[in-house]
């Protein structure tokens, strides 16, 4: 027989049956061995010797036997020739470092220091070891919702830094804070303002104020019109709030799609196909690095239930697979009843949002409600009450509803979350909506509340801080919210039905985590800030304190009154949708922040913007005095002239890497079926060898029976 290596241009063999083939004569009729990688030779045959003697010949040939360019695995060398080699290579690089080329050395310790700060980072991230606990015990899913907690925390952490460092630091070390509650002569029309009470006020009003953000709270570094119009000294107090606004929204939109790529790559490499699902997460899912009984075991863990979760999508693929027509036709109109029945929800919502919003501010005017605490407390909270409320009940309808449309469960939390993000960012849309018809009298600058003034000057002298009093109201109400669901309702369900006897009771004390629901709850908490910093400046910092308290509390109840789901879905799937989510979130509250800043004409009574026709005003002004040279490159930046180039390459490389990465794409799915064609070619083999040996049981005897003797 020949040897187990072929030499690379030896033609392909077509697969024979003859009588007596050995299990080696028929491996080595495989497309395989026509590589030019070299296998080796027969073990223990006669040609090992003489490969052992020809070690120095392959590693000290001639320069152009040796090629240093090329992938030392594709030579077709014996092991202790690529040693040699590789050695030979890292005296010269190190007699090359002595000589003075020290380039590369540079570069390799730059990579280096490199990994190790990486290294250190991820070792710095807070609640590292948590959120490994958490997935071996719950799966990668709800680890997901965890790892986006600790994502949005650092967002608002960054998010705060900026308005804090560039605007609320120096008005207060200026000391000119709050410097003009008596507007200008000029703006005399539009009417007092002076939020500070000049009275005593009850402890019962100072907590109302702490709910409301109102008295002492509105005039305040928390909310917009406490900053003055401060331009001295060469500091512009009013560009850097607008730019401190625009960076750390920046900042969040790179690093949210950031996050999203990473996950795009997961989501992409779980969708592949089920030989490369089953085999990254077999081959591939252990870390051989973990020593301790407890992080092994949660490894294990967390192992198994990716594994259930491919195992009960393929159980779901291979369910609709087995579809007939009229089964298929009715699950598809089952479907399209569900979607219109949830439209419908969704329009009920809507109203009510809207019906509680005119409810509020009519009810503010009414001399009863004005003269009772509570009531006005209860009227001023209406609008987040009803979208509380409303954020409650309907997403565990919609997950009942999505359960019975006969999707995999993967797909089931995808469908769950776009229509609990419309519910909740389409109510939070409808009260923006309900507030720019009253700030700006329903888009009539003539109107008898905003005429001479642009905007309701009447009921709002300072627009800005009222927007900021609402998002504050929303985000407070929202953490209150969960605060009593967790402590009122699943906590003493699980004390309470815990206790009683029989399946009854453990089935009513089961409690799964919800993950969409409370992903979406995050995500609405995140665009309310977004919407809100504008305004009020600290209201990152606000909730990221939330968000540190959310988690210790999240974390307690998973593991004191949850279960492990039932049923997981893939963690891949929600490390790209979560960001998605997000970026859509990011992209409702930057509609009403840039609406504000370009159209609606600033409060005049209040904010660094009171003496300015628009807020972006600042933006020309301040280019208009700085050199002429950078003058003309700024206003070059902004014609037509640097546009559509600009606009033309960006096509040419966005053309360019789709292409490149078509390309790519075919190349993988190409050597995915020459491993599969391999794959197949093997069973072949093996089937034909096995049949030849009478259906025996492979044995080393018999293996080694079957090895050629030259």
């Amino acid at each position: 027989g020949g040897p187990w290596g072929a030499p690379a241009c030896s033609p392909r063999v077509p697969l024979l049956s003859a009588p007596g083939q050995s299990l080696s004569t028929l491996l080595s009729q495989l497309p395989s061995v026509a590589s030019v990688r070299y296998r080796g030779p027969v073990p223990g045959g006669p040609q090992e010797e003489e490969e052992k003697n020809e070690v120095g010949d392959w590693a000290g040939g001639p320069a152009e036997e040796t090629p240093e360019l090329q992938n030392p695995r594709e030579l077709p060398w014996p092991m202790e020739a690529k040693r040699m080699r590789r050695l030979k290579a890292e005296q010269a690089g190190a007699q090359a470092r002595a000589g003075g080329q020290r380039g590369s050395w540079g570069l390799h310790q730059f990579k280096k220091a490199q990994a190790w700060t990486a290294e250190i980072l991820q070792r710095a991230q807070p609640w590292r070891g948590d959120l490994l606990k958490i997935g071996g015990h719950f799966g990668s899913g709800t680890q997901a919702y965890f790892s986006l907690l600790r994502f949005l925390l650092l967002l608002n952490v960054l998010g705060a830094l900026l308005p804090i460092s560039l605007v609320m630091l120096p008005t207060l070390l200026l000391g000119t804070g709050g410097d003009s509650l008596n507007p200008p002569s000029n703006t005399s029309l539009c009417g007092p303002y002076n939020p500070l009470p000049n009275l005593l006020v009850s402890y019962t009003e100072q907590l109302f104020n702490l709910l409301s953000g109102q008295g002492y709270l509105e005039w305040s570094v928390l909310f917009y019109g406490f900053y003055p119009t401060m331009e001295s000294g060469g500091y512009r107090l009013p560009l850097a709030y607008l730019l401190s606004a625009a960076g750390a929204g920046l900042l969040c939109l790179l690093l949210i799609l950031r996050r999203s790529v990473g996950g795009l790559r997961q989501t992409l490499l779980a969708e592949s196909g089920a030989l490369i699902r089953y085999s990254d997460r077999i081959f591939c899912g252990w870390d051989f690095c973990l020593s301790d009984p407890k992080a092994v075991r949660l490894r294990h863990n967390t192992v198994r239930f990716e594994i259930q979760v491919e195992l009960e999508e393929e159980n779901v693929r291979q369910w609709e697979a087995a579809w007939t027509l009229p089964k298929r036709m009715a699950m598809w109109g089952l479907r399209g009843l569900l979607n219109l029945l949830v439209l419908g929800l969704l329009g009920a919502a809507f109203f009510g949002v809207y019906w509680a919003t005119q409810e509020s501010i009519q009810l503010q005017k009414d001399p009863k409600v004005t003269n009772n605490a509570f009531l006005k407390l209860l009227v001023d909270f209406l609008p987040s009450i009803f979208i509380s409320a409303v954020n409650l009940i309907l997403p565990p309808v919609f997950t009942l509803l999505t359960k019975l449309e006969g999707y995999t469960l993967s797909r089931q939390v995808l469908f769950i979350l776009l229509r609990t993000v419309f519910l909740r960012l389409a109510s939070l849309v409808v009260l923006l909506l309900t507030l720019w018809a009253k700030i700006t009298c329903k888009g009539d600058p003539n109107a008898p509340s905003c005429e001479g003034c642009g905007y309701n000057s009447k009921e709002l002298p300072c627009w800005e801080t009222m927007l900021g009093q609402e998002m504050y109201k929303l985000l407070l109400f929202d953490l209150l919210t969960v605060l009593a669901v967790i402590l009122l309702v699943r906590y003493p369900r699980k004390l309470l039905c815990g206790q009683c006897p029989g399946a009854l009771g453990r089935l009513a004390g089961t409690q799964e985590f919800q993950v969409p629901a409370e992903v979406l709850g995050l995500v609405y908490a995140q665009t309310v800030v977004w919407i809100g910093s504008f305004f009020s400046p600290l209201l990152p910092l606000i909730n990221a304190f939330k968000f540190v308290l959310l988690f210790y509390l999240q974390k307690f109840t998973l593991f004191s009154i949850y279960s492990p789901a039932s049923r997981t879905f893939r963690g891949s799937s929600a490390h790209f949708f979560f960001p998605l989510v997000m970026l859509l979130g990011l992209g409702v509250s930057a509609v009403p922040v840039l609406y504000s800043v370009f159209v609606i004409q600033p409060s005049k009574l209040c904010g660094p913007f009171r003496n300015k026709t628009s807020i972006w005003d600042v933006v020309p002004q301040a280019i208009e005095e700085l050199p002429l040279p950078a003058q003309n490159m700024f206003f070059f930046l902004g014609t037509q002239t640097f546009a559509v180039p600009l606009f033309l390459l960006a096509s040419l490389l966005m053309f360019y890497t789709i292409a490149l990465a078509s390309s790519y794409n075919r190349l993988i799915h190409k050597l995915q079926k020459q491993i599969e064609l391999v794959s197949r070619g093997l069973g072949v083999v093996l089937g034909q060898w096995v049949e030849e040996r009478g259906g025996k049981k492979i044995s080393m005897a018999s293996w080694k029976e079957s090895r050629p003797e030259s």
